[in-house]
């Protein structure tokens, strides 16, 4: 038999190797003799670095840089390919979690530290980034990041504005020259799922900026700061990409990476299947395991367990996912390729006791082993 496990992390509990060798464990108490790739997955957001280094097995950089509050932070990153792929995660310089929830206010957050990793690269001699921007805490449609590599936004004075969401009411002026020369080599592809415009009802600032802390009176603001950024953008570049599918992204920052470095906005799972080359396991399997922390209804809108099951069906394969708990609307994934899904939890407990590491990967192993058990009364 062979089996390959994609699970995509836990978030809080198992990373996505973690999940996969628990998985493991459970398989080899039935079927010792069963093939087991155990293959790194991830949708763009947390663990996308550690999936991809892991995979190339190469190596992992950790620089310190410009945290949302601008304040120092320990970020990393990786490089592949022989040097050439940089592979960066926005959250780990700009991301929610880093800011305490007493603190978070997009209108002051920045991506600043965002454009030091890309810079880092640069010298280092990258000239490929892959880039997942989930997770942010920032509304500052990218001119932290932008600053942060040479581009310069000024005010009616010519003095450099704040880079973050507040300083974006003070863009008079646009200046290009000075962006580091190295960005006309370099090519960027960003890990995004997500549809969202720029401005206005489906734009950053009304759809994900109270999550992140702002007052309906701050949101109306900041959406209208970004669409004058956006109408000064087009001025100065040509090009108005505020419509596009995807810039609403990260508070902005899809829009900054496509309108001034060029970007590809791609789906984040498609991406990381590509670069691991996960079809070329899952092809030749007789099952195939997958999984999140939680699946509902957005699993099925193409999160990283239904990523999985879109190539397994091509080839007429099996899916289970495994799941720390089931929620509303995860009926959908059945309808999306999964075959059957199961929640590890075996007892009624608390969530901290649920997501505690050893208890996870105990229920992940205990219910893979329960699972090939019914396949083996199948299989003989």
């Amino acid at each position: 038999m062979k089996v390959t496990v994609a699970i995509d992390s836990f978030k809080g509990s198992m990373t996505t190797m973690q999940a996969a060798n628990a998985a493991y464990e459970g398989i080899k108490r039935v079927f010792p003799n069963a093939d087991v790739a155990l293959c790194p997955l991830a949708d763009g957001g947390e663990g996308t670095v550690n999936a991809l280094v892991r995979e190339n097995r190469e190596y992992l950089r950790t620089v310190e840089v410009c945290g949302p509050l601008s304040l120092p932070v320990s970020a990393d990153y990786g490089i592949i390919d022989g040097g050439r792929t940089a592979v960066i995660e926005m959250a780990a310089a700009a991301g929610l979690t880093l800011v305490e929830e007493p603190k978070r206010n997009p209108m002051h957050t920045t991506t600043y530290g965002v454009g030091e990793l890309i810079k880092d690269a640069l010298m280092k001699g990258c000239t490929n980034f892959i880039i997942g921007i989930g997770g942010s805490a920032t509304n500052d449609c990218g001119i932290g990041m932008l600053s942060a590599l040479g581009f310069e936004f000024t005010d009616k004075e010519g003095n450099d504005v704040e880079p973050c969401a507040s300083g974006l009411e003070k863009i008079e002026n646009i200046e290009l020259k000075n962006a580091l020369p190295e960005l006309k080599k370099a090519s960027f592809h960003i890990a995004c799922d997500v549809k969202n415009v720029l401005c206005g009802e489906n734009g950053c600032s009304y759809v994900y900026a109270p999550q992140k802390g702002a007052t309906p009176e701050d949101i109306e603001k900041m959406d209208a700061w970004i669409a004058r950024f956006a109408s000064l953008t087009a001025k100065k570049l040509g090009k108005d990409n505020s419509l596009c599918p995807g810039v609403g992204a990260a508070g902005g920052l899809g829009f900054a990476f496509m309108t001034y470095l060029g970007a590809s906005l791609e789906s984040g799972i498609d991406m990381i299947i590509r670069e691991t080359h996960l079809e070329e396991n899952i092809k030749n399997s007789d099952i195939v395991i997958t999984g999140e922390g939680r699946l509902d209804g957005q699993t099925a809108m193409g999160k990283a367990p239904v990523g999985v099951a879109k190539i397994a069906n091509k080839y007429n394969i099996p899916v289970i996912a495994l799941a720390g708990g089931i929620a509303d609307g995860a009926e959908l994934c059945n309808e999306s390729g999964i075959s059957a899904f199961f929640p590890i939890v075996k007892k009624p407990c608390t969530l901290s006791e649920a997501m505690d590491f050893e208890n996870a990967c105990k229920n992940m192993s205990d219910s893979t082993e329960q699972i090939f058990r019914l396949i083996g009364a199948f299989v003989k």
